[in-house]
Protein backbone atom coordinates (compact mmCIF):
# COMPACT_ATOMS: atom_id res chain seq x y z
CA UNK A 1 0.00 0.00 0.00
CA UNK A 2 1.31 3.40 -0.65
CA UNK A 3 1.20 5.77 2.01
CA UNK A 4 2.59 9.15 0.24
CA UNK A 5 0.64 9.68 -2.76
CA UNK A 6 -1.24 12.80 -4.24
CA UNK A 7 -4.38 11.96 -3.13
CA UNK A 8 -3.36 11.37 0.40
CA UNK A 9 -1.30 14.39 0.81
CA UNK A 10 -4.38 16.21 -0.75
CA UNK A 11 -6.38 14.87 2.21
CA UNK A 12 -3.68 16.05 4.41
CA UNK A 13 -4.07 19.35 3.09
CA UNK A 14 -7.53 19.69 3.48
CA UNK A 15 -7.44 18.38 7.34
CA UNK A 16 -4.91 21.35 7.80
CA UNK A 17 -7.46 23.66 6.07
CA UNK A 18 -9.84 22.91 9.28
CA UNK A 19 -8.56 25.15 12.66
CA UNK A 20 -7.83 28.08 9.81
CA UNK A 21 -11.89 27.57 8.48
CA UNK A 22 -12.99 27.25 12.30
CA UNK A 23 -10.35 30.36 13.21
CA UNK A 24 -11.88 32.63 10.45
CA UNK A 25 -15.71 32.10 11.13
CA UNK A 26 -15.03 32.74 14.74
CA UNK A 27 -13.24 35.83 13.83
CA UNK A 28 -16.25 37.02 11.51
CA UNK A 29 -14.15 36.38 8.07
CA UNK A 30 -17.19 34.19 6.73
CA UNK A 31 -15.91 35.12 2.91
CA UNK A 32 -12.80 33.62 3.78
CA UNK A 33 -13.81 30.65 5.39
CA UNK A 34 -16.59 30.07 2.92
CA UNK A 35 -13.19 30.79 0.18
CA UNK A 36 -11.28 28.15 2.12
CA UNK A 37 -14.82 25.36 2.79
CA UNK A 38 -14.77 25.57 -1.11
CA UNK A 39 -11.30 24.68 -1.91
CA UNK A 40 -11.91 22.12 1.27
CA UNK A 41 -14.67 20.31 -1.44
CA UNK A 42 -12.94 20.78 -4.57
CA UNK A 43 -9.85 18.88 -2.33
CA UNK A 44 -12.09 16.16 -1.93
CA UNK A 45 -13.75 15.58 -5.31
CA UNK A 46 -9.98 15.93 -6.25
CA UNK A 47 -8.04 13.62 -4.44
CA UNK A 48 -10.92 10.64 -4.88
CA UNK A 49 -10.39 11.36 -8.99
CA UNK A 50 -7.11 10.80 -8.59
CA UNK A 51 -6.82 7.77 -6.53
CA UNK A 52 -9.47 6.28 -9.00
CA UNK A 53 -7.96 7.24 -11.97
CA UNK A 54 -4.49 6.59 -11.19
CA UNK A 55 -5.13 3.55 -8.80
CA UNK A 56 -3.67 5.58 -6.02
CA UNK A 57 -6.09 4.08 -3.60
CA UNK A 58 -4.42 3.24 -0.07
CA UNK A 59 -5.84 1.81 3.24
CA UNK A 60 -4.50 5.07 4.85
CA UNK A 61 -6.39 7.27 2.25
CA UNK A 62 -10.02 4.86 3.18
CA UNK A 63 -9.32 6.57 6.82
CA UNK A 64 -8.06 9.67 6.12
CA UNK A 65 -10.88 10.93 3.49
CA UNK A 66 -13.46 10.63 5.64
CA UNK A 67 -11.76 11.93 8.48
CA UNK A 68 -10.97 15.16 7.02
CA UNK A 69 -14.17 15.58 5.93
CA UNK A 70 -16.01 15.04 8.99
CA UNK A 71 -13.70 16.84 10.77
CA UNK A 72 -14.45 20.26 8.45
CA UNK A 73 -18.51 19.79 8.84
CA UNK A 74 -17.87 18.90 12.41
CA UNK A 75 -15.78 22.38 13.02
CA UNK A 76 -18.06 24.82 10.88
CA UNK A 77 -21.18 22.94 12.63
CA UNK A 78 -19.96 24.05 15.92
CA UNK A 79 -18.82 27.46 14.62
CA UNK A 80 -22.32 28.20 13.10
CA UNK A 81 -23.72 27.29 15.91
CA UNK A 82 -21.53 28.94 18.46
CA UNK A 83 -22.60 32.18 15.97
CA UNK A 84 -26.04 31.48 16.50
CA UNK A 85 -25.99 30.66 12.18
CA UNK A 86 -27.50 27.20 12.95
CA UNK A 87 -29.86 25.69 15.39
CA UNK A 88 -28.56 24.39 18.78
CA UNK A 89 -29.83 21.21 18.44
CA UNK A 90 -29.09 20.23 14.69
CA UNK A 91 -25.28 20.83 15.90
CA UNK A 92 -25.81 18.84 18.88
CA UNK A 93 -27.58 15.96 16.24
CA UNK A 94 -24.54 16.34 13.70
CA UNK A 95 -21.80 16.02 16.03
CA UNK A 96 -23.71 13.36 18.20
CA UNK A 97 -24.44 11.03 15.15
CA UNK A 98 -20.74 10.94 14.42
CA UNK A 99 -19.33 10.51 17.78
CA UNK A 100 -21.55 7.59 17.87
CA UNK A 101 -20.43 5.82 14.78
CA UNK A 102 -17.16 6.07 16.10
CA UNK A 103 -18.03 4.44 19.73
CA UNK A 104 -19.65 2.17 17.75
CA UNK A 105 -16.75 1.14 15.53
CA UNK A 106 -14.56 1.55 18.74
CA UNK A 107 -16.69 -1.41 20.77
CA UNK A 108 -16.96 -3.59 18.13
CA UNK A 109 -13.00 -3.76 17.90
CA UNK A 110 -13.04 -4.10 21.66
CA UNK A 111 -15.42 -7.02 21.20
CA UNK A 112 -12.76 -8.51 18.91
CA UNK A 113 -16.03 -7.60 16.06
CA UNK A 114 -13.99 -5.30 14.15
CA UNK A 115 -16.41 -3.63 11.89
CA UNK A 116 -15.61 -3.59 7.90
CA UNK A 117 -16.92 -0.35 6.90
CA UNK A 118 -18.75 1.04 3.85
CA UNK A 119 -21.20 3.43 3.03
CA UNK A 120 -24.97 3.72 2.92
CA UNK A 121 -27.11 5.70 0.49
CA UNK A 122 -28.60 7.50 3.74
CA UNK A 123 -25.13 8.59 5.12
CA UNK A 124 -24.47 9.79 1.00
CA UNK A 125 -27.65 11.52 1.35
CA UNK A 126 -26.82 12.92 4.81
CA UNK A 127 -23.22 14.00 3.84
CA UNK A 128 -24.88 15.96 0.49
CA UNK A 129 -27.57 17.80 2.66
CA UNK A 130 -24.92 18.60 5.60
CA UNK A 131 -22.39 20.13 2.97
CA UNK A 132 -25.40 22.25 0.99
CA UNK A 133 -26.62 23.74 4.36
CA UNK A 134 -22.83 24.63 5.50
CA UNK A 135 -22.13 25.92 2.37
CA UNK A 136 -25.61 27.93 1.87
CA UNK A 137 -25.47 29.41 5.68
CA UNK A 138 -21.69 30.67 4.30
CA UNK A 139 -22.51 32.19 1.48
CA UNK A 140 -25.58 33.79 3.31
CA UNK A 141 -23.78 35.07 5.72
CA UNK A 142 -20.79 36.11 4.02
CA UNK A 143 -22.56 37.70 1.32
CA UNK A 144 -26.09 39.00 3.01
CA UNK A 145 -28.43 36.97 0.27
CA UNK A 146 -31.25 36.91 2.75
CA UNK A 147 -31.20 33.06 1.91
CA UNK A 148 -33.04 32.64 6.10
CA UNK A 149 -36.58 30.43 4.03
CA UNK A 150 -33.90 28.34 2.02
CA UNK A 151 -31.71 27.76 5.26
CA UNK A 152 -34.68 26.85 7.06
CA UNK A 153 -36.00 23.96 5.06
CA UNK A 154 -32.28 22.96 4.95
CA UNK A 155 -31.56 23.28 8.63
CA UNK A 156 -34.77 20.80 8.59
CA UNK A 157 -33.79 18.02 5.99
CA UNK A 158 -30.30 17.66 7.16
CA UNK A 159 -32.03 17.02 10.95
CA UNK A 160 -34.39 14.57 9.25
CA UNK A 161 -31.55 12.74 7.23
CA UNK A 162 -29.09 13.15 10.23
CA UNK A 163 -31.78 11.37 12.78
CA UNK A 164 -32.46 8.91 9.96
CA UNK A 165 -28.64 7.94 9.31
CA UNK A 166 -27.81 7.09 12.62
CA UNK A 167 -30.53 5.09 12.92
CA UNK A 168 -29.74 3.35 9.48
CA UNK A 169 -26.11 2.63 11.07
CA UNK A 170 -27.47 1.55 14.38
CA UNK A 171 -29.79 -0.88 12.62
CA UNK A 172 -26.60 -2.29 11.07
CA UNK A 173 -24.29 -1.95 13.64
CA UNK A 174 -27.00 -4.00 15.93
CA UNK A 175 -26.62 -6.85 12.87
CA UNK A 176 -23.30 -6.68 12.78
CA UNK A 177 -22.59 -7.15 16.61
CA UNK A 178 -25.21 -10.47 16.19
CA UNK A 179 -23.84 -12.03 13.07
CA UNK A 180 -20.94 -10.90 12.56
CA UNK A 181 -21.40 -8.69 9.01
CA UNK A 182 -20.19 -5.40 8.04
CA UNK A 183 -21.57 -1.81 8.53
CA UNK A 184 -21.73 1.11 6.23
CA UNK A 185 -19.27 3.55 6.45
CA UNK A 186 -19.87 7.14 8.11
CA UNK A 187 -20.26 9.26 5.37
Amino acid sequence: MIFVNPPNVITIFRALLVPFVFWLLMVGHTREALILFVCAGISDALDGFLAKRYNWQSELGAYLDPLADKLLLVSVYVALGTLHELPFWLVVAVVSRDILIVLGVLVAWLLHNPVRMRPLVISKANTVAQIGLAAVVLADIAFSLGLGTLRLWLVWITGALTVASLAAYLRAWLGHMSTNGSVGRAN
